[in-house]
């Protein structure tokens, strides 16, 4: 299983831990994502190629980029799909990382030039997008979320029946990893 970090986050987040405690037979690969949309997707891509996960999980910033990763199963937790819009009006300058990284960065900027990033990735994210591509991902939505707000964007791609409610906020713990996350991973990898 691959897991897909949002925002200022890292690979040791405490959903990373949930899902190794709940997943304890399987190996949790969290890479630490960089800055740079295009970078962190090659990255991915990279360690999907070299790891082979049955599954990626992506929260956040980290469900748009999960979301392109076509042809595997995927779970997208209250994804981020206007980053550059977020990070435009809420997030330029310097940030600190919410969990340590492996590379022991503890801080890191936000400026015009990764904004103009994410708005190239924006413009082709959904491209990849078919009958086939519906079959593979489910859409994990927090009820009193009050970051983003994609839910009706997914249902139009994906189908109202891809997407699944929580009970919860934006970020996962481990109740919600335990009472919606495990059930919703078990039911894609039975269709899959």
């Amino acid at each position: 299983m691959m897991y897909v970090h949002g925002f200022a986050s890292s690979g040791s987040s405490g959903t990373v831990m949930s899902l190794r405690r709940h997943f304890p037979q399987w190996r949790v690969i969290a890479p630490d994502l960089p800055v740079d949309p295009f970078e962190a997707m090659e990255l991915l891509r990279k360690t999907i190629d070299k790891e082979q996960p049955k599954l990626v999980i992506g929260t956040s910033m980290g469900g748009m980029y999960t979301q392109q990763l076509w042809g595997m199963p995927r779970i997208v937790v209250n994804p981020s799909f206007e980053m550059s819009r977020t990070l435009l009006f809420n997030h330029m300058g310097k940030h600190k990382y919410t969990a340590k990284r492996k590379d022991g960065a503890t801080e890191f900027r936000i400026d015009k030039q990764i904004v103009e990033q994410f708005k190239l990735m924006e413009q082709t994210q959904f491209d990849g997008i078919d009958d086939f591509e519906k079959l593979f991902v489910y859409g994990l939505f927090g009820d009193k979320d009050p970051v983003v707000h994609f839910q009706p964007l997914m249902a139009e791609l994906y189908g109202e029946e891809r997407c699944v409610w929580f009970d919860g906020e934006h970020r996962l713990n481990d109740t919600i990893v335990k009472r919606d996350l495990i059930p919703l991973i078990n039911k894609l990898l039975q269709e899959v």
